[in-house]
């Protein structure tokens, strides 16, 4: 008996008709399911009426599991690997399991389909003829802070994604280490409550500090341009642009924060602009 085939299956990232016929047709077809929750794919399988061996396989498994995998597969087995949601193989262990059974000299495949950080870049109207995907930024503090010095020389749309309970605060980053950037903040992709929000960052900053962020998200941010200001604003000084906004009532403070987002640079740029700039009612 030859070597079974691990076929690499999208999954709905959100509406569960989000799913290929292919792969509807591979699931009821190989010997097992590989997933990353089993219980959320049992969900999926009930929906499409199929039922099958399920194996669970996520980035804590051991290496005994990888190992009853690809024993399965050497002896004969096909097997489907899906993720909780899109593409196998990012952001979840199954880019470990391909490895491995490539040095076996198993047969991989895959059969595509919805995948969120590509579905968001296609939504965001940012550039997307050149980007760059970093999924989760690494937790380590240590790490973080390097991925996001390197990013604020990255000329490509950037795309990241986040858990809501930590939205805040990688925005609050992303400002910080790359300026008040244009940003496409993408949630529920393809559910009910699918929302596109467009801010400069500290635009979403301040949204998402009254407004408790809910669901899944990702995040499309401008890459960093090579004359970074706008160019509809290329006839005014930055001087001059603050007291636009100052004769027109606002703070100096405000107009500072309005140039920022304006122009597409950090507020503290604009801010050593404003220096001399003093209003009939301060001292």
């Amino acid at each position: 008996m030859g070597k079974g085939t691990l076929y690499l299956c999208a999954t709905p990232i959100g509406n569960l008709e989000d799913i290929t016929l292919r792969v509807i047709r591979t699931l009821k077809e190989v010997d097992y399911i590989v997933a990353e929750d089993t219980r959320h794919t049992l969900k999926l399988l009930n929906h499409l009426g199929i039922s099958k061996p399920l194996i669970s396989y996520h980035k804590y498994s051991s290496e005994h599991k990888e190992e009853q995998i690809l024993s399965l597969l050497e002896n004969g087995n096909n097997l489907a690997v899906v993720s909780d949601a899109g593409m196998p193989g990012i952001s979840d262990p199954g880019e470990e399991l391909v490895k491995l059974a490539y040095e076996r000299d198993i047969h991989v495949t895959i059969i595509p389909g919805a995948t969120a950080g590509l579905s968001a870049l296609v939504l965001s109207g940012l550039p997307s003829s050149r980007f760059v995907f970093e999924g989760f930024l690494p937790r380590d503090r240590k790490l973080r802070k390097k991925v996001l010095n390197q990013l604020k020389d990255e000329e490509r749309t950037i795309i990241i994604y986040e858990a809501p309970h930590h939205l805040l605060g990688t925005l609050k980053e992303l400002n910080e280490y790359l300026g008040n950037r244009k940003i496409a903040i993408v949630r529920e992709l393809t559910k009910i409550y699918e929302e596109v929000l467009h801010f400069a960052l500290e635009e979403g900053i301040e949204y998402f500090s009254t407004n408790s962020p809910r669901g899944e998200f990702v995040l499309v941010i401008e890459g960093r341009q090579e004359n970074q200001e706008d160019d509809r604003f290329s006839d005014i000084s930055i001087t001059d642009h603050i007291l636009a906004y100052m004769d027109a009532g606002m703070s100096k403070k405000e107009a500072i924060k309005r140039v920022a987002a304006d122009r597409g640079i950090p507020k503290n740029q604009v801010y050593k602009h404003s220096i001399n700039i003093l209003r009939e009612d301060e001292d």
